[in-house]
């Protein structure tokens, strides 16, 4: 084991997908939940930056969020087994990565994280996290994915990587499990403490 990939999600926004290139975004979904409207939309680059700058100047102007309880411990303890922990987020925001790495000082490097601007399909395509493998330089059964969304579990698992579940929020851990998680913990306090056994199982 060489790599630990985990995901940043903030904004909860499922059901599609995001394709980028250097001219245009085109989000594509089938979901009815979407207004057809909305669905196959092409938008050109300035209007992308446009509304990027007005979701992080919204995004800055909420309250700070306190760091996730167990996050931190969780992370050095990665870091003392020789892990090479690799960010896996659909956000592209600057501000969102400053963040992370002022709450998580020396564990992630810029060039071990995966943004909406590295990949062309977001999850729960594999895309991102078969990126995340590329850029730590291992293989899908050298690393562990770690995810709270259930379109991130089906990522990790679709890049055929060991995915663990942390259920973080209402959902029924059933719906983590469902998306084909090896593994499920009730909070990264919980993984935290149990680290040490879970990483021996393993290894």
């Amino acid at each position: 084991m060489k790599s630990f990939v985990c995901s940043l999600c903030h904004n909860g926004i499922l059901g599609g997908g995001l394709y980028l290139d250097s001219q245009s975004l085109t989000y594509k979904t089938n979901k009815l939940t979407v207004d057809k409207k909305y669905r196959n939309l092409v938008l050109p680059m300035q209007e992308i930056k446009e509304i990027y700058q007005t979701k992080s100047d919204i995004f800055n102007s909420l309250p700070k969020a306190e760091r996730m309880p167990g996050a931190l411990e969780l992370l050095n303890q990665i870091k003392e087994d020789n892990l090479i922990p690799v960010v896996v987020t659909g956000s592209g925001q600057k501000s969102l990565l400053e963040r992370l790495n002022r709450n998580f000082p020396n564990i992630f490097k810029g060039e071990l994280m995966v943004t909406a601007f590295d990949v062309k399909y977001g999850k729960p395509n594999p895309e991102p996290y078969l990126m995340g493998l590329q850029k730590a330089g291992v293989k899908a059964n050298e690393a562990i994915v770690v995810e709270n969304a259930p379109l991130g579990v089906r990522a990790g698992v679709a890049a055929g990587i060991f995915t663990v579940a942390v259920n973080t929020g209402p959902l029924p851990d059933k719906v983590l499990l469902d998306e084909g998680a090896n593994y499920l913990f009730h909070s990264m306090s919980d993984f935290s403490k149990n680290w040490k056994d879970f990483y021996q199982a393993i290894k």
